[in-house]
């Protein structure tokens, strides 16, 4: 396998693997919920991504972002996404041709 994700050229940087960050609300106590997602992503797209990063915040903020691009955000979405949902919004993200077995179904 490269380095790369299959989709660079769609990226702002080409071959860069992307990025995740995970901004969670520190005084909401959420960091385990940022901490499981950022797992159940690594643990999918194992050689795709650069990392995934939990960021703290405040007020109420919970926001997911590739590339700096939001995918989910707590407040514009209603609430926290389910883990299909997430990693389908990242795998369209990073790689729309993407098959993810299972969590596709």
């Amino acid at each position: 396998m490269t380095d790369t994700a299959p989709s660079d050229s769609a990226r702002p940087n080409p071959g860069a693997r992307p990025r995740i960050a995970i901004t969670y609300c520190t005084q909401c106590q959420w960091l385990l919920r940022a901490a499981w997602m950022a797992q159940e992503l690594l643990s999918t797209f194992t050689e795709d991504l650069a990392e995934v990063a939990l960021v703290p915040g405040t007020g109420g903020i919970f926001v997911i972002a590739c590339d700096g691009e939001t995918i989910w955000d707590r407040r514009r979405d209603g609430g926290f996404p389910d883990v299909k949902t997430l990693k389908q919004r990242v795998r369209d993200h990073i790689d729309p041709q993407r098959d993810l077995g299972h969590v596709d179904r």
